[in-house]
C-alpha cells in the first residue's frame, strides 16, 4: 500500500481507500485488518463468488479452504490444507490454501519447504488471492465485485469488534 496511514478509524479508511486512486488497497488493507483466521473465511467468501472463473481443482480446493475455516481443528482438514499449502500457488484459490496453511501449520511447514517459500503473514496471500481472483473478472464489473468484497470485509472487521467488545 502506498497510501498514509490517517487519525481515521479503521473502517472509514477503508472506505477512503475504496474510494480512492487505487481501490485495490482496500483489499489489501482488509487483509491485514483481519485477524488471519478471519481473512482466510473473507476470502474464501470472495472466491466462493467467483467459481465459474475457476476449473474443478480449485473448486475442490476451494471446498477444502472453507471446511477447514469451519473446524480448523480437524486434524483431516489441516492435512487437506497443509498438502495444498507445500505447493507454490499458480491460482487465486491456491493462494488462499497457502494462507490457510501458513496460518494453521506455518512452524511446521518451514521445515519442508525453499527458503523463497517461506511463511509470510497469512494477510499476505489472502490479498494475493483476492486481487488474483478479481483480475480473473470482466473489467467492466471488477470495480462492482471489488467493492462488495470490500464490505464484505468491513462487515467482518465490525463483527470481531463487537465480539471483542463482548469478550471483556
Amino acid at each position: 500500500m502506498r497510501t498514509l496511514p490517517t487519525d481515521q478509524n479503521s473502517i472509514a479508511f477503508c472506505r477512503e481507500l475504496l474510494a480512492g486512486r487505487v481501490p485495490e488497497e482496500a483489499i489489501t488493507f482488509c487483509a491485514y485488518l483481519l485477524a488471519e483466521r478471519a481473512a482466510v473465511w473473507w476470502a474464501h467468501e470472495c472466491l466462493s463468488h467467483l467459481t465459474e472463473l475457476f476449473d474443478g481443482t480449485d473448486q475442490e480446493l476451494l471446498a477444502r479452504v472453507g471446511d477447514w475455516v469451519g473446524e480448523p481443528d480437524n486434524p483431516r482438514h489441516q492435512a487437506a490444507v497443509s498438502t495444498a499449502a507445500v505447493t507454490p500457488p499458480a491460482t487465486p484459490v491456491g493462494w488462499i490454501a497457502l494462507a490457510a496453511g501458513w496460518r494453521d501449520n506455518g512452524s511446521a511447514m518451514s521445515a519442508t519447504i525453499t527458503p523463497a517459500l517461506q511463511p509470510l503473514p497469512a494477510a499476505h496471500a489472502v490479498n494475493a488471492g483476492i486481487l488474483a481472483g478479481l483480475a480473473r473478472v470482466a473489467l467492466a464489473d471488477r470495480f462492482a465485485v471489488l467493492s462488495a468484497f470490500v464490505e464484505m470485509g468491513i462487515q467482518m472487521a465490525e463483527i470481531e469488534a463487537r465480539q471483542s467488545a463482548d469478550a471483556y
